[in-house]
């Protein structure tokens, strides 16, 4: 450890701050390898602390700080009245108002961390969520503390050409001794987790962006001046997201400058810092040559997300950080929202939605670090920025939303904003809100915030035909989880439809009732609960949690042909996805059952009958074409074992794949000479988009069928193709496939790419994640490339974290050699980015829902890390919760 293991917090602990920050002034003297911070803070002992005028201590956080000067009131502290520790400062005696000037001295160029002030290359910056301003100066660094800032930055004239904080800009002179000083004030108050500073040498894409009260907004993005080509598309997603939140939630942007500055050495995908959006570079550079169509997605979306924090997070911010959700759940759910109107479609945005959530939150719950949507307790809050905080938290509210239905929630929403804006709140403060703007109690929805795991709802279908009648008998339970042996019920809302032997959807008359819409909300609140429909004619198909209404594991007794008629013909584009999901990851683990027996298995004629309808179906757009035709990935169908066997999912899904592309080979052929015709041009569009994404999963159907007979087809793509979407792919399934031309592709590449540090990075994630025997000797070559830096987290995610994260076959190998490397890897880290460290040990910690050999193997590593000198506490508390699991 870093010296103690840091003491756990609780939230039933929580206290109000004993100080408040009116105001705020920080001037910073700027060099990266010595910069001097003066503090200077207004506080006003708060109410009920204490005696009315009887003095306190005032506890303000620090760490890694230098103390050059201390003073209150304008008289230097004496060396008794405050007392410094590892963690921060105490001043005793305070009285009810004082100002206190504090100086201090960091180290910005040897601050690898990235948290606090940092250098990324040549630019000075800043990420201060959740605890990082306390790197900078001391200051009770809590997020229910909101003040006003004002920033003074000061560094030799010519340095930089731009000088960046939170707000407004003030002034910007020129002194005698050759200094550049420019003021930024901030007029609304935000905790201190929203600081921002930049100061580097920048190339400035302008936009502009009016408001529908007719307010002028001046957007401004800067990129490292190589970059100023790659910045377009960052601006058009900012205005796109700006008019959405109007139209969806009646917001406007309340200051007159927005800025967004990209940097290459990041810890996160981009952080919210009011009026002054820092970004990882990944999520805001894009051109058709450089960046694939998820890219261009992705960074919508992310833009979105950074941009709807303005009022869901930093106008109304979170008490402490237990209600970390209240912010990123709900922004989450926002910017999900803005993608299925503005970037892809509903039913494509949910589908999306849900295999991330699926692949990474639902083992998350199911793992030793599983932990509620708001958590009981932490050692270290870095850990707790997971999937279910923000990806369970979205689907909290997207249950609250479709419970409320669109005018509920909006009012709702609105009643949040008038209420608590300018304020740090909870999750029940939330949920009071969306209560009084609905008129409904939610206090039961509670339950989602504080339970942990997945509830499992278990559906029994019966049909009467003497009685023409349809029951839907559901049942819930929820596995036992850390610290939480038995759970009470959920309340769940589930949307079904039973359709016709045509896949049209019948009325729906519930226990009797006259009316008879086609689709019904149903409210689960109990362990069991029987809902029968009346004048049901003849055996319909249940459809049921349509849309994903709840973000539970559903088990029903649906037969092969019955999820084979959903995955045809639902009317519901997520349900129509999840019948040719649930149909094939049912075939998929009985197979991988029969290949552990070393039985053979076979693709049965129901399930080839739903590929060939939905391969030829002229109705289907080619996005939604391209997502029916997908099987279950690895990660999906390793969780949904007992105990995982990676190697048994990569080998069936493997044969599995093949069979339908040798059976198909002639049709997927034909589909994408059709649509490589269409697609001789770049165009970033929905329609284009679908046609390249359905045209390359048939190449790589088509690939990984037959290589030698279709490889030819990919190089020809790699060599002509005007678009890095087309280009990547190409170069995937070549690698992959271990094509005989695929070292001189990939060399290719390099050598093209050789000076793009984003592309570089999709060249080491290919190799990365080959299936082939000898990837791992590749990835520890790699580790010594010319390009690759352990000091930034995209080298370490794009190399380390493929390898780990994202291929199991191989990460996963029986020897436990992919675990030992790991070992080595936190080694490194340790001492480095133990933030980023802790995120690449995560597929380690599941080592119980392994079969038994690599179950072991993988503790072995786990004692190994828990065994390493000087221990970060990230990595400590979640190897910790594994091996006490």
């Amino acid at each position: 450890m870093s010296g103690k293991p840091k003491e756990i917090v609780y939230l039933k602990d929580y206290r109000p701050p004993a100080f408040s920050v009116e105001s705020v002034q920080l001037h910073f003297k700027l060099d990266p390898d010595r910069t001097v911070v003066a503090s200077e803070m207004v506080l006003i002992k708060n109410p009920g602390i204490g005696g009315e005028s009887a003095p306190a201590d005032l506890r303000l956080d620090g760490r890694h700080l230098q103390l050059l000067e201390a003073r209150m009131n304008g008289e230097p502290l004496a060396t008794g009245s405050y007392s410094l520790d590892a963690e921060g400062m105490t001043v005793h005696g305070v009285g009810d108002r004082c100002t206190l000037a504090l100086t201090t001295c960091v180290h910005p160029r040897t601050n690898t961390s990235l948290e606090g002030l940092f250098c990324s290359k040549d630019i000075l910056c800043t990420q201060c969520e959740p605890e990082g301003l306390r790197k900078i100066t001391y200051f009770p660094d809590r997020p229910d503390v909101m003040t006003r800032y004002r920033v003074i930055l000061e560094a030799d004239e010519g340095r930089y050409n731009a000088l960046l904080s939170n707000g407004n800009l003030v002034s910007s002179v020129l002194t005698q001794d050759g200094k550049r000083v420019v003021t930024w004030d901030d007029p609304y108050k935000k905790p201190s987790y929203l600081f921002a500073l930049v100061a580097g040498n920048l190339y400035c894409a302008t936009g502009g962006f009016t408001t529908a009260s007719g307010r002028e907004i001046t957007l401004h993005v800067y990129v490292e001046p190589e970059n100023s080509d790659k910045c377009q598309h960052a601006l058009m997603a900012l205005t796109k997201a700006m008019a959405w939140d109007e139209r969806r939630f009646g917001r406007e942007y309340d200051l007159d400058l927005y800025q967004i500055v990209a940097v290459n050495d990041f810890n996160m995908g981009a952080m919210e810092n009011k009026g002054l959006n820092l970004f990882n570079a990944k999520y805001v550079l894009a051109q058709p040559q450089t960046a694939t169509d998820l890219d261009y997605q992705q960074i919508e979306s992310v833009i979105a997300h950074e941009y709807f924090h303005n009022w869901t997070g930093n106008r109304i911010t979170c008490r402490d950080w237990f209600q970390l959700s209240l912010k990123e759940g709900l922004t989450v759910y926002r910017d999900q929202e803005f993608s299925a109107d503005e970037v892809t479609t509903k039913a494509i945005g949910r589908i999306e939605a849900v295999r991330t959530l699926r692949s990474l939150q639902f083992p998350e719950d199911a793992g030793p670090t599983a932990h509620p949507v708001r958590p009981d307790s932490y050692m270290e809050i870095n850990n707790f920025y997971t999937m279910t905080v923000y990806n369970k938290g979205a689907e909290v509210v997207r249950m609250l939303a479709t419970l409320l239905g669109t005018d509920g929630f909006r009012r709702g929403m609105d009643d949040y904003f008038s209420r608590f804006d300018g304020q740090a709140v909870t999750v029940e403060d939330f949920l009071a809100a969306m209560s009084a703007g609905s008129g409904r109690d939610l206090r039961p929805f509670l339950l989602w915030y504080q339970q942990s795991g997945t509830p499992v709802v278990t559906l029994k279908f019966d049909y009467d035909a003497k009685q023409q009648t349809c029951t839907l008998i559901f049942q819930q339970n929820c596995p036992p989880t850390p610290g939480q042996p038995s759970k009470k019920p959920f309340p769940i809302p589930i949307i079904v439809a039973l359709l016709d032997n045509n896949g049209r959807e019948i009325p729906l008359h519930l226990d009797g009732s006259e009316s008879g819409p086609t689709t019904r909300l149903l409210e689960l609140v109990a362990e069991k609960q029987t809902f029968t429909f009346s004048r049901v004619p003849r055996r319909p198909v249940p459809s049921v949690l349509r849309h994903f209404s709840a973000p539970v594991r559903l088990h029903s007794n649906l037969s092969n042909e019955e999820m084979g008629f959903l995955w045809c013909h639902d009317g519901d584009g997520f349900n129509r996805w999840e019948g040719g999901q649930a149909f094939a990851s049912k075939l998929l683990l009985n197979a991988i059952e029969h290949w552990q027996r070393g039985e053979n298995f076979i693709v049965p004629e129901a399930y080839l009958e739903g590929f060939k309808k939905n391969v030829q179906d002229p109705a289907l757009q080619p996005m939604d074409k391209a997502m029916l035709l997908m099987l279950p990935d690895e990660k999906y169908l390793l969780d949904q074992m007992p105990r995982g066997e990676p190697e048994g999912v990569y080998v069936v899904r493997r044969r599995f794949k093949k069979r339908l592309a040798h059976n198909f080979a002639e049709y997927l052929l034909e589909l994408y000479q059709t649509l490589a015709e269409k697609d001789k041009s770049y165009q970033y569009d929905r329609q284009a988009v679908g046609r390249r994404t359905l045209k390359n999963y048939c190449l790589d159907y088509l690939i990984t069928g037959d290589c030698q007979r279709f490889g030819n087809l990919a190089v020809t793509q790699y060599e002509t193709t005007d678009n890095m979407t087309d280009r990547l792919l190409a170069l995937v399934k070549l690698a992959h496939e271990e094509h005989p031309s695929a070292q001189d592709i990939l060399d290719d590449f390099q050598k093209r790419w050789k000076n793009d540090p984003l592309v570089m990075d999709k060249w080491f994630s290919i190799q990365a994640t080959s299936p082939a025997l000898k990837t791992l000797e590749r990835v520890k070559l790699l580790l010594h490339h010319s390009q690759f830096s352990m000091s930034n987290p995209n080298k370490v995610r794009a190399l380390i974290g493929a390898f780990c994260h994202t291929n199991p076959y191989r990460f996963h190998a029986g020897s436990g050699e992919g675990y030992r490397f790991l070992v080595t890897i936190i080694e490194s880290l340790n001492g480095i980015n133990p933030q980023v460290a802790a995120r690449m040990v995560t597929p380690l910690l599941p080592w119980k829902r392994f079969e038994e050999q690599r179950g072991q193997l993988m503790l072995e590593s786990l004692r190994a890390i828990a065994a390493i000198p000087d221990l970060a506490r990230d990595i400590h508390e979640l190897v910790h919760k594994a091996l006490a699991d």
